[in-house]
């Protein structure tokens, strides 16, 4: 946890595993000028990275040479409010970049496996909002490939427990080690069913110096995961954090649906605490029923008395880039507006008012009197 809760540490302990880097410094800089002499050699754009960051605090963007010491200044001063540690350090821009994260598990007893991976890239500020579990674009070929390189970042620094190790992925199919979470994930359940493992359960099993119950022979991908963060967010207003009462919460059910959440109906959405309420996932044997029955379970999904990102999922998985596989995490940037989900509402009112006019329709049908051949109406409604 030490060695890979600092992304430079991190850097020097799997150097010698040859897992491609993104070029950068593989130390803290201090001031512009050295980071002025890495964008010489790397070019721009650049991203400055706080060495202990995290959830995108601490990193900024350099598009050019004026923007750089102002950008250093911000990233250092909000890794230092952030982590209490202001180094920060240089790598390239990666363009068009997918987040691909390997989840690992190792036990005591020097077994060390992976078990696929899941697929990060539509996030706001550098934080996710959906993943899937297997990425749609990883050839089995790649797949194994990164699913290696992750075993020997674990085996690098002796881990044992559950862990993920991301990586970003370029337009051109490259990737690179970006860092290690020496912990189990928010979106760990998209792991668990397409794998049939309880994540939980086994690294318990772990801490209690017991050896893993399977080997990395013994796992398959079983059909198609997608989780979708539901935020206390209001999406039309950059995604700030929301607080309220949750004057409605009724949570979706049916097969291959699954909700990870800690409130109920009644309670108080405070401003104090990261704004994710629950977790809604969904499984099926294909990418497009799974993304099928994930929309169905947020139509499904009722919560009133506070904004949050139920919309803003219908409208990402339903979107023609994620429905094809070719996006990145430019993807908020590129195709959501607020309008989109002002649209959204105005389909769902004028299909809603269509079935409520089918539905009167077919019950005054319903209702209407059969009349025999010959048969008098007066007879048949006395």
């Amino acid at each position: 946890m030490e060695v890979m809760g600092s992304k430079l540490a991190a850097k020097a302990a799997v150097k010698d595993y040859g897992i491609p880097m993104v070029p950068g410094t593989d130390e803290a800089i201090e001031n512009a000028a050295e980071a002025l002499e890495v964008a010489k050699e790397v070019g721009f754009p650049l991203l400055i990275k706080a060495s202990a960051g995290g959830g995108g605090k601490g990193m900024r963007l350099v598009e050019n040479e004026h923007e750089l010491e102002s950008q250093m200044m911000r990233a250092i001063s909000e890794a230092e409010n952030a982590f209490g540690d202001g180094s920060v350090f240089v790598e390239r821009y990666v363009t068009g970049p997918r987040h691909i994260e390997i989840q690992v598990i190792a036990d005591t007893h020097g077994n060390v496996v992976h078990l696929f991976e899941r697929e990060c890239s539509i996030q706001r500020r550098h934080q996710k909002v959906v993943e899937e579990a297997p990425s749609a674009v990883l050839t089995p070929e790649l797949r194994a490939a990164m699913g290696k390189s992750a075993v020997d970042v674990a085996k690098a620094c002796d881990y044992v427990g559950a862990g993920t190790v991301e990586f970003l992925l370029d337009d051109q199919m490259n990737y690179y080690f970006l860092e290690m979470n020496t912990r189990l994930q928010v979106e760990h359940p998209v792991t668990e069913m397409i794998t049939g493992v309880d994540l939980v359960r086994e690294q318990i099993n772990v801490a209690r110096g017991e050896k893993l119950s399977f080997t990395q022979d013994d796992l398959e991908i079983h059909g198609h995961a997608i989780e979708l963060r539901v935020y206390a967010e209001d999406p039309a207003s950059g995604f700030l954090p929301d607080i309220g009462t949750l004057t409605t919460y009724r949570k979706p059910e049916g097969a291959g649906v699954r909700v990870d959440d800690g409130y109920e109906e009644g309670m108080d959405i405070p401003i104090y605490y990261d704004p994710m309420i629950a977790k809604l996932v969904a499984h099926a044997d294909t990418r497009e029923a799974a993304i099928e029955r994930l929309t169905r379970a947020i139509e499904d999904y009722h919560i009133t008395g506070i904004k949050t990102t139920l919309g803003f999922g219908k409208f990402a998985i339903n979107h023609e880039a994620f429905v094809s596989g070719k996006f990145d995490t430019h993807f908020v940037k590129m195709y959501f507006t607020p309008e989109v989900l002002d649209a959204y509402t105005e389909q769902e009112a004028r299909a809603a008012a269509i079935a409520a006019k089918l539905f009167q329709e077919k019950a005054k049908t319903a209702h209407q009197p059969v009349v025999q051949e010959g048969q008098s109406h007066w007879k048949q409604n006395r």
